[in-house]
């Protein structure tokens, strides 16, 4: 079922469209959730995790659009696993020193990240359009190469060359700042 049809069909409240939908997405919505979550609860509360941000989709079907659900989903994924670790008192199962991340008492270290990200937004910001859009649905809203195509109406090939390239000069600008 085409994502249109199948939004149509939730808009309209006829179940088939959940149905569609979560056919086309579970598995995308649960590995979003997994990786959050990270064996640190039961398979019950990851499944009902799931099947929460599908309820939301249900309840706020006239936020979804065509080219972009899949975006949705995980953003609200993401949104829900971290609340239900935050239910339950728990943070993040990620380990500070592993990431390298500053702790609470490094304000230096959190001063550095913030440059990096600076850094980092500038040299996306100076990649030309469309490539900065399509740098930013493939690696910040998860995007397939397909679908970036058929959200840009171009050819697979071409979005895969731009992300290509785009990596290369990205990682130019990037060394470039660090040099300097």
């Amino acid at each position: 079922m085409r994502e249109e049809t199948m939004l149509r069909k939730l808009r309209s409240g006829d179940p088939a469209g959940l149905e569609a939908l979560m056919d086309r997405y579970l598995p995308y919505v649960s590995a979003v959730v997994w990786n959050i979550l990270r064996g640190s609860m039961s398979p019950e509360d990851g499944e009902e995790t799931a099947s929460d941000v599908f309820l939301a989709a249900w309840e706020q079907a006239d936020d979804l659009r065509p080219g972009q659900v899949k975006a949705w989903l995980g953003a609200v994924a993401r949104h829900k696993a971290k609340n239900k670790l935050r239910q339950r008192g728990q943070t993040l199962p990620l380990e500070e020193d592993v990431l390298n991340l500053p702790g609470p008492d490094d304000p230096a270290g959190e001063l550095e990240r913030a440059e990096e990200r600076a850094l980092v937004r500038r040299a996306l910001f100076s990649l030309p359009q469309p490539d900065q859009e399509i740098f930013l649905r493939h690696y910040y809203y998860a995007q397939s190469v397909k679908e970036i195509a058929a959200a840009l109406d171009m050819n697979e090939a071409t979005v895969k060359t731009k992300l290509r390239r785009g990596r290369f000069k990205l990682k130019e600008l990037l060394t470039k700042e660090e040099l300097a």
